[in-house]
Parts: C-alpha cells; sequence; structure tokens
C-alpha cells in the first residue's frame, strides 16, 4: 500500500522543488543588488529624541516625572527661539502650548487631561548633572547626519573658546575645544579642556568623536601645529594645513630660509569686512624635506590689511605647511582652507553677541557647557536650513512655536 502512495506524492514534491528554486532564482539578484548597493534599504536617520535618548541620565531613576530626552528637546526648542539663560529657557517650557509637548512626547498627567511641563528647577538641576561629553557627541552625530554631501576637499578647523562669564562668577574656568566643518559651519565634536591641562592633550580625544575623517583636511591654529597631532592625522587617512611660529624654532627656520623671492605669486585674493580691507598673496613650494611628519609643500601667505577708518596699512606674512601635495590642492585652495579656518571665530562671535554667552554668569555644574552646546545645535539648525541672519531668525523663531520643532525635525 505504500508504493502507490508515494508515487502519487513524488511528482508533487517536484513541483515544489521546482517553485522553490524559481523562487531562489528571482531573490539572489535582488540580493546581489543589495550588496552592491548598501544605502538601499538603509535605515533611516535617527531623529533628534532618538539622539538625546543615547545620552545616559544622571537621575535617580525613582521619582523622575520627566524622560530625559523630553526635558532637553524642550531646552533645544528653547534656546532655538532665543533664550539666552536658563530662566529665559523656564519660562519658554512654560509657555509651551499642547502641541509642542506632544511633539516631543511629553508624557500626560495622571490625574489632569493635560500634559506635564517640567519646571525651571527640573531643566537647571538636569543640565547640571548631564554628562557633557554625551550631549556633545549625540548633537555631533545629530548635526553631521544632516549636513549636505561635500564636494571637493572638505576642511575641518579646530580652536579653543573660554566661557569668559563663567569665571567672571567665580565658577570653574571652562574652554571648550570644538572641531567645525568650513563648508557647513556646523559642529561636529566638542570637548570641556579641564582646568589642569590645555588643548594640546584634548586634541586626539577631540577627533576620535568624529567617525570619518578620511580625506578630511584639518586646519588649525600655531598651538596644534605638534608633531603628534600630524602622526594622527595622517594615520587617520587625513591631512593638514598647520600655521608654524615659535614653537617649532627648526621647521619656522627652514620655512624662513626657503627662497621665497624666486618662487612666482600663485594667487592674489582682495577683500572688504569687520572695517577693513585686505589683500592676500600666497606662495607655494614643493619641499620634500621639511621638517615634520608628513609635511609636503610650504606656503608663505601676506596679508597686507588698511583700516578703513584711520588708512592705517598693516603687513603679516604667515607661514605654514602642509601634507597636500601639489598634484592634490591648488595654491587657491589652499589659500581658500587657510582663510576658511576663521569661520571658527565667527560662530564664537555670534555666541558672544547674540547669545550672550560670555556675558552669562551660569556656573554650576556642566551646565555653561551644555548651554553652549545648545548654541551650536541652534546655530547648525540654522545654517543647515540656509540662514543668513541668526538673530533675525532667533526673533522670528519666538513668534511661532512650530519653527523651532520645524528645524529640530521635530514637527
Amino acid at each position: 500500500m505504500r508504493r502507490p502512495v508515494e508515487s502519487k506524492l513524488r511528482p508533487v514534491i517536484q513541483v515544489e522543488d521546482r517553485a522553490c528554486r524559481r523562487i531562489i532564482s528571482l531573490i539572489s539578484p535582488a540580493l546581489d543588488q543589495l550588496r552592491e548597493n548598501p544605502q538601499v534599504g538603509r535605515e533611516e536617520v535617527p531623529g533628534l529624541l532618538e539622539r538625546l535618548a543615547e545620552v545616559p541620565d544622571p537621575r535617580d531613576p525613582r521619582g523622575v516625572r520627566h524622560r530625559l530626552a523630553v526635558v532637553l528637546a524642550l531646552t533645544a526648542c528653547a534656546v532655538l527661539a532665543g533664550a539666552t539663560s536658563l530662566l529665559a529657557v523656564g519660562e519658554l517650557i512654560a509657555d509651551a502650548p499642547e502641541y509642542v509637548l506632544e511633539q516631543v512626547g511629553a508624557d500626560l498627567d495622571p490625574l489632569l487631561p493635560r500634559r506635564v511641563l517640567p519646571a525651571e528647577t527640573t531643566v537647571r538641576r538636569l543640565l547640571a548633572r548631564i554628562d557633557g561629553d554625551a550631549l556633545d557627541l549625540a548633537v555631533g552625530n545629530w548635526l553631521a547626519d544632516r549636513r549636505p554631501k561635500a564636494t571637493g576637499l572638505r576642511g575641518l578647523a579646530v580652536d579653543g573658546k573660554s566661557l569668559r562669564g563663567t569665571a567672571k562668577a567665580k565658577g570653574r574656568k571652562i574652554h571648550l575645544l570644538a572641531a567645525l566643518e568650513h563648508a557647513t559651519s556646523l559642529v561636529l565634536a566638542q570637548l570641556d579642556v579641564g582646568e589642569k591641562t590645555n588643548e594640546i592633550t584634548c586634541f586626539q580625544p577631540l577627533l576620535d568623536t568624529v567617525a570619518d575623517l578620511a580625506g578630511t583636511v584639518v586646519t588649525s591654529d600655531a598651538m596644534h601645529t605638534q608633531r603628534e597631532h600630524a602622526d594622527y592625522l595622517l594615520a587617520r587617512g587625513a591631512h593638514y594645513i598647520v600655521i608654524v611660529k615659535g614653537n617649532q624654532k627648526k621647521l619656522r627656520r627652514q620655512l624662513k630660509s626657503l627662497p621665497w623671492k624666486d618662487i612666482p605669486l600663485q594667487g592674489r585674493t582682495q577683500g572688504i569686512g569687520h572695517g577693513r580691507s585686505e589683500i592676500r598673496r600666497i606662495k607655494v613650494a614643493t619641499v620634500n624635506s621639511l621638517l615634520f611628519p608628513g609635511a609636503r609643500q610650504a606656503v608663505q601667505i601676506k596679508r597686507r590689511r588698511t583700516d578703513r577708518k584711520t588708512g592705517r596699512t598693516t603687513v603679516m606674512t604667515v607661514c605654514a605647511v602642509t601634507s597636500l601635495t601639489a598634484e592634490q590642492v591648488t595654491a587657491a585652495q589652499l589659500a581658500e582652507l587657510v582663510r576658511d579656518h576663521w569661520k571658527i571665530e565667527a560662530l564664537h562671535h555670534v555666541r558672544d553677541t547674540t547669545f550672550a554667552e560670555d556675558a552669562s554668569q551660569l556656573r554650576t555644574g556642566n551646565a555653561p557647557r551644555a548651554m553652549a552646546t545648545w548654541r551650536n545645535l541652534a546655530i547648525g539648525a540654522l545654517r543647515t536650513a540656509g540662514v543668513k541672519n541668526i538673530a533675525a531668525s532667533l526673533r522670528r523663531n519666538a513668534r511661532d512655536p512650530r519653527r523651532p520643532l520645524a528645524l529640530l525635525g521635530l514637527g
């Protein structure tokens, strides 16, 4: 009796095998396409709330009424609406309408039909205890995810800034080292330089938090013209342009001894701004024996500045070295990279004038650093949206609570 049954089942099994092989033949090309194009099917970029959820909560979980990401998101919205102090942050949160609380994920009150608002004291205590490194990492990653795709050489400026108001209030002296992308003016990383150290020791830890440095040109002032920094950047596949001054005496003497008079002028630009006119001339020479790791070209830039009010003219000569070869970069591109380094000073100027950072005497715990991080986020979100006038945009945001939500991708 078994043989007839097996004979009846055999054709069915063969049909199923053919169907399986057919399905596999259809799936295989799709899998090959995914392997060739890893971007296909990639997960969506994390939003701000997801990034803020990565920050560890410093509070005891017992009795917590407001989720950490909610408080941080409301603070970010308040700074985007022009808040320059924690008092102003608390007032803007207290006036937040229901739809803002809903968009940031605020919890409903278990007793009343409304959402729970964090008080100013809650925000103040939380920012004082927040992990500043984790917060900067979350904000930096969120900004990096939304920057436009770079074309050409990507510049990254490294420079520090002291929060002077904290020192005036007899608090801990806070000095922050930041990395800003030239093209977008976005702060991709920030680190607190401790009182008992300096920027030099924080250079590598700062750039360790930047995901991909390969092909990036890192610019810095003379303080960071250090051999260890050059070795680190080259090991990560990055390039550098560093200014040479007295801290590298042998290299400086070598650059001064080059026959600059015999080297032809390779670029000349002229600009007007900050109450002065400036003419910049650049000469570049390929030198294979420079006394600095990986250095391939020597650069001389002469700046002739004329004060438009007094008529006084000053001439300054700046020497630099770079790991970029003549095949990788032109003299005009080198001049632009050196000039664009000062975009990080423009960021500091906006934080001081528009957000009154140096006037703030907030000094409790990590709150001063956290507020600096929110200012970086606000400026970065506005720059990404194409805003030119930061102050005018902050006033505009204050008139409509929906605008900060839209800029942060929350509404």
